[in-house]
């Protein structure tokens, strides 16, 4: 397993996060997962065997179940606090309240002590806001972060489904202010869907943010199941829970030049894209979630799997983005200004 800085921190985390959607069996989040403490306290197990020491939930999964369920695993377990990176997430509705939900001073405030009750824990690694909250000011949102790292509650602060121009407001604020920063990215990343190559990945090399993709296989569609026209297995979550939003006839371009790669290494077609994303530099650490042993063993296997430089041009190329303004516009106006270039116009 290959451990990388979490952004400009001195933290360094496993290239593979266990996720924990899977966890719990409450509501809606039912097709995703309904894993209960045996399994979770087994996946525990086997992922931190193989080197994982990051793990990730939110107070959204299942109700808070997700959290809970992490925590009597972590203490069944009797793993050193030290030994690992923990992460969740605040600004879901978490209650029927008006105010049990967003990112106001208030619900963070009372979210993060509801996250450590329901963990076992004294604090968190790393406490993202779960996406933009329109009803309370940027200000107020990042200064309730603040305290809650001052008081011991949270080592680092990062965010999950930001736009690339409002992360950057609130890091300028930040800086400006002497506030906790951001130190991560939190974002829908896969072979099918590369949409934060535009301008998320530019801003975290520029600002040194951890990028963390979730969703790797696009909610199974990656996994080779799926075919163009069909449904796909009734069991697979796709088939129930459509997302996250993909080109699908992407999607399934990169299957059909995955399978042959899949074969040559004697993979699965969705062990090779996890295998890709781990391959992009600026990624630091993939969140792999699964409903089987069978799925986590194959997704920590991902870690093992060396793609050849001719592999990554091949689905490079079946997955390239189409140029958009003003992206295309800063690469030609570029072209004579990069280190070696001799153009003269």
């Amino acid at each position: 397993m290959k451990y990388n800085r979490l952004g400009g921190t001195g933290v360094f985390v496993s290239e593979l996060c266990l996720g924990t959607m899977t966890y719990g069996g409450k509501g809606f989040w039912t097709v995703i997962g309904k894993l209960g403490i045996e399994e979770v306290t087994a996946q525990l197990h086997r992922a931190v065997d193989a080197g994982v020491n990051f793990i990730d939930t939110a107070d959204v999964y299942h109700e808070g179940e997700s959290e809970r369920l992490v925590g009597e695993a972590l203490q069944t377990l009797g793993l050193r606090r030290s030994q690992l990176v923990v992460a969740t997430k605040v600004r879901a509705r978490t209650g029927t309240g008006p105010n049990e939900v967003g990112l106001s001073r208030k619900h963070i405030f009372d979210s993060i002590d509801e996250s450590l009750r329901r963990l076992k824990l004294d604090h968190v690694d790393l406490y993202q806001i779960h996406g933009v909250d329109s009803a309370t000011p940027l200000e107020e949102t990042l200064g309730a972060l603040d305290d809650v790292v001052r008081a011991g509650k949270v080592r680092y602060v990062g965010f999950c489904n930001l736009p690339a121009w409002y992360a950057m407001k609130a890091l300028a604020l930040s800086g400006s202010q002497g506030l906790a920063r951001f130190v991560s990215a939190q974002v829908f990343y896969a072979i099918a869907a590369r949409d934060i190559e535009r301008e998320i990945v530019p801003l975290a090399r520029e600002e040194r943010l951890a990028i963390l993709p979730w969703s790797p296989l696009a909610g199974g569609l990656l996994t080779g199941k799926f075919k163009a026209g069909e449904k796909g297995p009734a069991e697979a979550r796709r088939a129930q829970f459509d997302f996250p939003i993909v080109d699908k006839p992407r999607a399934f371009a990169c299957v059909d030049a995955m399978v042959p790669i899949a074969r040559a290494h004697g993979a699965t077609v969705a062990r090779v894209a996890l295998a890709y994303l781990l391959h992009k530099p600026f990624v630091t650490s993939v969140i792999i979630g699964a409903k089987t042993d069978e799925q986590l063993s194959d997704n920590l296997a991902a870690s093992d799997l060396h793609l050849s430089p001719e592999e990554m041009a091949a689905l490079d190329a079946v997955s390239a983005l189409n140029p958009e303004y003003p992206g295309w516009m800063v690469e030609f106006q570029s072209r004579d200004r990069e280190p070696g270039s001799s153009r003269r116009d």
